[in-house]
């Protein structure tokens, strides 16, 4: 298990039952080390906010760190290493967003399973854009800031999104 240097900065929080592992294919990921019930909180991410004017001018390393939370303003933990900050996008994920800074799991995951959520869940600025390789069945190949637009990704993650992103789900409708 990861465990934080002595007099290292923890700004976040992981549950015992995960931990992380350098992949050849994501780099860091989050993995289940124990089984996680559906509904469990499996991680708080934690930092700083700072618009999204200042997110495009952070160092790379901080950005990728960071998740919209609101309009605007994102969560970045900036050059702290956690493991919080390790999760991948998923297009077929096992976990989803609770409120703005929670993680928890969508269904049950066994260990070994990799933690991971869909990134159209949390980010709304119109010019992300990402790549995306999960390699599942239905991989979008891309994840961009309008994916919350998306019906049948509303539908598949009611109860899931960010809340500035639910407030503009709600909008819509």
């Amino acid at each position: 298990m990861s465990v934080p240097r002595p007099g290292a900065a923890r700004i976040a929080w992981s549950s015992p039952k995960v931990d992380r592992r350098l992949t050849e294919h994501a780099g860091y990921t989050v993995y289940a080390l124990a089984p996680i019930a559906k509904g469990e909180l499996i991680l708080t991410w934690g930092g700083v906010i700072i618009t999204t004017e200042q997110l495009h001018h952070a160092p790379q390393y901080a950005a990728d760190r960071s998740i919209q939370v609101e309009e605007n303003l994102h969560l970045c933990s900036g050059l702290v290493d956690d493991v919080a900050d390790c999760v991948n996008h998923s297009c077929n994920p096992n976990a989803g967003l609770r409120g703005q800074i929670s993680l928890v799991a969508m269904r049950d995951i066994a260990p070994g399973e990799e933690i991971c959520f869909d990134y159209a869940t949390s980010d709304g600025d119109p010019d992300f854009y990402m790549k995306c390789f999960c390699g599942q069945p239905d991989c979008r190949g891309e994840v961009t800031g309008n994916d919350w637009k998306t019906p049948s990704l509303q539908e598949r993650y009611r109860g899931y999104f960010m809340p500035y992103l639910q407030r503009r789900i709600d909008a819509q409708k």
